[in-house]
């Protein structure tokens, strides 16, 4: 996109990389999709009490163990039909390589297994030509991105900067799991998930949340340096990943839930912007244990280019809305999403995209 219709500055990348994201609109060229092959539900930790199953009584009252058959082949069915959506608008689709989650695994400090490798969109971040390792929340994810360790060098060999963050310790005291009024992760060490960030140009939208401490966002803007902002928000959402609290559509349009924004703690950077307030999902229930809320379902938007979202074909109410301000929708379906916690801006990591870094601040 030209500066003359976005009305941001723009400044050139390295052409020969495979790596080039700086938004969440510029059009797709090349995506990671996940798979629900082998997820299960991790043994429990005091990690994954705090962060996710602080309701239940104990570590111990936790649930764990295989996800169902049904699960694991119904989303299956939904991925590939996202796969071929995408292959449809001309985008390169890779695939992690196959992973045991059941094996078990170590440090000096703690033992966990693995969970899935469903959500490449929350262990890496790319901006620019850099993608990022990110110290992930919760020990059960420590190893997630061996599966695409390949990919990777294949990025680096393209020209792009691989970077992994250090690795965090990720020990007991890490996690609060007594005081509901307090973040369920603490500030010893930088640590959050990609899915704790947004990409606005030459501004990363940073949520401090259970997944992701103001450490975290300090090291982010010391290994970027003076190109980006990184704008940390501590008031939005308090749980978890920003995506299902904002939606970026295109420039200067962005989606918000209105169950979490309101004109009081609309992040500074989108006063000028024109701001939709999603409707209330359409809630398709879950199977087994919701792991997350119903907005996952509509909130958890892909966008394939500024004027075309892959949306879950349940939310009418949205699809009604998008299209009211010239987006057209692919309505797909993740039937699992609520199980499994991740919609379609999750399930895809987009690795590239064309266009140029803009500031748009």
């Amino acid at each position: 996109m030209s500066s003359s219709n976005t009305g941001c500055s723009s400044t050139l990348n390295n052409a020969r990389s495979l790596v080039n994201v700086n938004n969440e609109w510029d059009p797709l060229e090349e995506v990671l999709v996940g798979t629900a092959i082998g997820a299960q539900v991790p043994k429990g930790d005091k990690g994954l009490f705090a962060i996710r199953y602080s309701e239940y009584e104990s570590i111990n009252a936790m649930p764990t163990g295989p996800r169902s058959t049904r699960i694991i082949e119904e989303t299956e069915e939904d991925l590939d039909a996202i796969i071929h959506a995408l292959i449809a608008q001309g985008v390169t689709v890779r695939r992690p390589a196959p992973t045991d989650h059941s094996a078990g695994f170590k440090t000096p400090d703690w033992e966990a297994d693995g969970m899935y490798n469903y959500c490449p969109h929350d262990i890496m971040l790319p901006i620019g030509n850099t993608i990022v390792e990110t110290p992930m929340s919760m020990r059960f994810r420590f190893f997630e991105p061996f599966a695409y360790k390949d990919l990777l060098i294949e990025y680096m060999k393209s020209g792009a900067r691989w970077i992994s963050a250090p690795k965090p310790q990720l020990l007991d005291s890490m996690y609060n799991a007594t005081d509901p009024e307090q973040s369920a992760l603490l500030e010893h060490e930088p640590v959050f998930d990609a899915a704790n960030c947004l990409r606005i140009g030459r501004d990363i939208l940073y949520q401090v949340s259970d997944t992701g401490n103001k450490l975290g966002a300090e090291w982010l803007q010391s290994t970027l340096g003076d190109d980006y902002r990184v704008h940390p928000c501590d008031d939005l959402y308090a749980a978890t990943h920003i995506d299902t609290t904002i939606s970026l559509l295109r420039p200067s349009l962005v989606l918000v839930n209105p169950s979490r924004i309101s004109e009081r703690n609309l992040p500074s950077i989108f006063k000028k912007w024109d701001v939709l307030y999603a409707p209330d999902p359409v809630d398709i229930g879950y199977a087994e244990v919701a792991y997350g809320s119903a907005w996952i379902f509509s909130m958890n938007l892909l966008m394939v280019d500024p004027n075309l979202a892959m949306v879950d074909k349940s939310q009418t109410p949205l699809i009604n809305l998008l299209e009211k301000h010239k987006i057209d929708c692919i309505p797909l379906q993740l039937r699992h999403a609520r199980t499994l916690s991740d919609g379609f801006h999750c399930v895809t990591l987009d690795v590239r995209r064309t266009g140029s870094l803009e500031d748009c601040s």
